[in-house]
């Protein structure tokens, strides 16, 4: 993927750098959510993009893996797979 972007946030929701990143994906990029920033699955107001991805093991120690769809939670092996797939990677 040449003109595409990895985003990889750690920011809860309501955080400035989230909107920002949110702001920031164009068509083509992927998202992965890490951290505070799994509490987004249950924000029905932030509709999230559809090639978005949520670390399993912090949305399951946030109590939030029962809110996503199951494509959407990635392990560890498919977050490094998602890194080696994008050129330009920014982390929020």
């Amino acid at each position: 993927m040449t003109d595409t972007t990895l985003h990889i946030t750690n920011k809860a929701p309501d955080h400035p750098r989230f909107r920002h990143c949110l702001s920031a994906f164009r068509e083509g990029d992927a998202l992965i959510l890490m951290e505070d920033a799994v509490l987004a699955l249950t924000d029905q107001e932030q509709p999230l993009p559809s090639t978005s991805y949520a670390l399993s093991a912090d949305a399951q120690a946030r109590a939030v893996a029962n809110r996503a769809p199951r494509q959407q939670l990635i392990d560890y092996n498919d977050f490094v797979q998602l890194t080696a797939t994008y050129l330009r990677i920014i982390n929020w």
